[in-house]
């Protein structure tokens, strides 16, 4: 997966849960560390951090990682404007493709983040999204071919959209794990309460 892209939208302020979800601590690591680690063990490159607000703290829990971080100064007016960031450092790369991932599900594996890439050469599928809880979205596989649909996004838009819209050009892949998110603190709590249940030992 060397030519595949993976970008880390890491960018947001987490204003539900009054503190930046990025460094929140998962299992002795850093929210958006992980999720870093987790990307680079599925053998993508180059994984793009992209980053917004409390941009100099969150870069300092990657220190270390072979990882590239962007800044995204638009942050605020959406999450399309982090995708668009993280694409336009792709430009001239030659990546076959780009997955789109979040800091704050911790739960996905490295596992999953490769099936994307495997169920698009061998559908020719150019978008393989996850499904999860009665919707689709991230982690999501785009072809390069398919670029051009998320540089078009309005600022406040994400990629929901572009999946649903293409379903001829769209493969769903079921993943449970992408469903547990954090937005409020009573999301990340439940998340420590469920480390048993995907493999993690308790602390």
């Amino acid at each position: 997966m060397s030519d595949t892209a993976l970008i880390l939208l890491a960018a947001g302020s987490s204003s539900r849960l009054g503190m930046p979800k990025q460094l929140l601590d998962f299992h002795g690591t850093p929210m958006v560390r992980h999720a870093a680690e987790t990307a680079l063990r599925a053998g993508c490159g180059p994984v793009v951090v992209v980053l917004g607000a409390v941009r100099h703290e969150i870069a300092e829990a990657l220190q270390g990682l072979p990882v590239e971080i962007v800044s995204n100064d638009q942050w605020a007016e959406g999450m399309g404007t982090s995708i668009q960031c993280g694409l336009r450092a792709l430009e001239g790369r030659g990546v076959c493709g780009a997955i789109l991932s979040l800091a704050d599900q911790p739960f996905v594996t490295a596992t999953f983040l490769r099936s994307l890439l495997t169920r698009h050469i061998e559908t020719g599928r150019n978008i393989v999204a996850a499904s999860y809880a009665g919707t689709v979205g991230v982690p999501v596989f785009f072809a390069a071919e398919a670029f051009g649909l998320l540089m078009a996004l309005k600022p406040a838009a994400g990629c929901k959209g572009v999946i649903l819209g293409h379903p001829e050009d769209a493969l769903l892949i079921d993943c449970a794990e992408a469903a547990i998110d954090i937005d409020t603190l009573d999301d990340y709590l439940a998340v420590l309460e469920r480390l048993s249940d995907f493999g993690y030992a308790a602390a």
